[in-house]
């Protein structure tokens, strides 16, 4: 057996890679809802583009646990989920800590209950790179920037054809 750490490849939100050993890694499962009403997405602004609500799950939720809170606190929206619709590994570097994470991204479709867009569960953390959810029309999803580590495009391509 090989006693040489694995070094793992990860990357921050501009694109740039660092060769990180696995055991420095924080393991962190996230959750992400999409949610579509009326020909249109409802996002959350990150830096200079968009993603989808939601984020770290607790050690002691269900996975629809997370994801319910999560988008709640980052829209004001309640959501149900509805179908998995797409799961993924990332390995990257918290913007603020420093930290290097792997990460595996669970998407879900979710259908809209209740709520109205609000700020007032964003932490101060979220307030300086993001900002209130926002309804964007799905005629204008092809030219937004996304600020995550997959490829939102071909997800959404993946969903809506």
């Amino acid at each position: 057996m090989n006693n040489q750490e694995k070094i793992v490849a990860c990357i921050d939100k501009d694109g740039n890679t660092f060769d990180v050993p696995a055991s420095e890694l924080i393991y962190r499962p996230s959750i992400y809802g999409i949610v579509i009403k009326d020909e249109k997405m409802l996002l959350v602004p990150q830096w200079d583009g968009y993603d989808f609500p939601g984020g770290g799950m607790e050690i002691h939720e269900t996975i629809e646990d997370a994801l319910v809170r999560e988008v709640w606190e980052e829209t004001g929206y309640t959501v149900k989920p509805i179908r998995l619709v797409g799961n993924f590994d990332s390995f990257w570097k918290h913007p603020s800590t420093g930290k290097f994470y792997h990460t595996i991204l669970m998407y879900y479709v979710c259908e809209l209950v209740s709520g109205e867009i609000s700020v007032e569960n964003l932490t101060d953390y979220e307030k300086k790179f993001g900002g209130k959810a926002e309804w964007v029309s799905l005629s204008e999803i092809p030219k937004i920037v996304f600020r995550n580590s997959i490829d939102s495009h071909k997800l959404l391509e993946s969903i809506l054809s």
